[in-house]
């Protein structure tokens, strides 16, 4: 059976953007489908300035919303990564294996580091070696696909050049993995600045609509997205990507093609009012879900700790391989 690993950061309060394209297809399709494990990235957190409670709160609440989205215990393994040491055992190994030039040359690293010497912030190793870290997270699993947006395939690339190395110097120990990006709404653009991405670490929120975000705070971020100046509604994501943005959410909450949907509207302001409408009715069950599953603590922390025991049996074997092929001292 084909086996699927993905995780999601708790670097913010999860957003639309996550939902629509990872979320929803991981609780729809992929659990259904494959061997699947579905994980809270908690280290990767710490590769820039954070607050420690917060992280713990951005965890919990992000392994809760993973469960009120679909994700059934039954099927798939959910888990936090920090809680198997077999992500952290390897990703030294694979630091071994990678080059300084690769590592500088991932996309986020350049956009982050160079972040973080505008604003006189200080630039912690970790920024640079965490694609070594999420390397591991998925090579640790043997995974054949790891489900990505656009912004995240350079680093499975890398992941499958590690993984390739690996296996030539030391011999055949990792399932090279492909990145398989979500078939709808893979990119869900902020309200304010259709041309970046919905990110849940943004320091403006205007733009964003958050899992948790209540209706009439909903209805009011989309009435408010921007547009542009003309008055005809068309489906264009590089010259009105104001419009596009909108369509494509509803689009994607409809499960219909936003070409077809803009020659129903006349204004955009009938747009806005169909698409927040939408919006709302698509995130009421997961929200209500939440709330239950956040009154029920214990039971989010069993399916953690039962996840977490699955997860260290699948990767454990993988990782204590990668020892031997690689030339350490079995521990006795």
């Amino acid at each position: 059976m084909t086996r699927i690993f993905s995780g999601l950061k708790p670097t913010g309060h999860l957003t639309l953007g996550n939902y629509l394209g990872a979320l929803r297809q991981w609780a729809d399709v992929d659990q259904h489908r494959a061997d699947a494990l579905f994980c809270v990235v908690d280290l990767h957190a710490l590769t820039v300035e954070h607050d420690p409670a917060r992280v713990r709160r951005l965890s919990r609440q992000a392994a809760t919303l993973m469960l009120a989205a679909g994700l059934d215990p039954a099927l798939c393994t959910v888990f936090v990564q920090s809680h198997v040491a077999e992500h952290t055992r390897l990703s030294y190994l694979l630091e071994c294996v990678a080059t300084d030039g690769e590592l500088r040359r991932m996309i986020q690293y350049k956009e982050k580091s160079e972040r973080a010497r505008t604003t006189g912030q200080s630039i912690r190793f970790s920024l640079l070696s965490y694609p070594a870290l999420m390397a591991a997270d998925i090579l640790a699993y043997a995974a054949d696909e790891v489900p990505v947006g656009a912004d995240q395939t350079q680093h499975v690339e890398l992941t499958r050049d590690l993984a390739e190395r690996f296996n030539q110097r030391y011999g055949p120990t990792f399932t090279v993995p492909r990145a398989t990006p979500p078939a709808v709404a893979a990119r869900v653009m902020d309200l304010q600045d259709p041309t970046s991405k919905m990110g849940k670490s943004h320091e403006a929120t205007s733009g964003i609509v958050y899992l948790l975000d209540e209706a009439d705070v909903v209805r009011k971020k989309i009435m408010r997205a921007v547009t542009d100046s003309g008055r005809e509604v068309e489906y264009d994501r590089e010259a009105r990507p104001g419009p596009a943005n909108l369509l494509e959410i509803l689009a994607a909450c409809e499960g219909r093609n936003p070409d077809e949907l803009a020659g129903g509207y006349e204004s955009y302001g009938a747009l806005k009012k169909d698409t927040a409408e939408a919006v709302v009715e698509l995130l009421r069950p997961l929200r209500e879900r939440h709330a239950a599953l956040a009154a029920d603590p214990e039971y989010v922390d069993g399916v953690l700790r039962e996840g977490a025991e699955r997860a260290r049996g699948m990767a454990r074997p993988v990782v204590d391989a990668a020892y031997r092929a690689i030339g350490l001292l079995p521990a006795t």
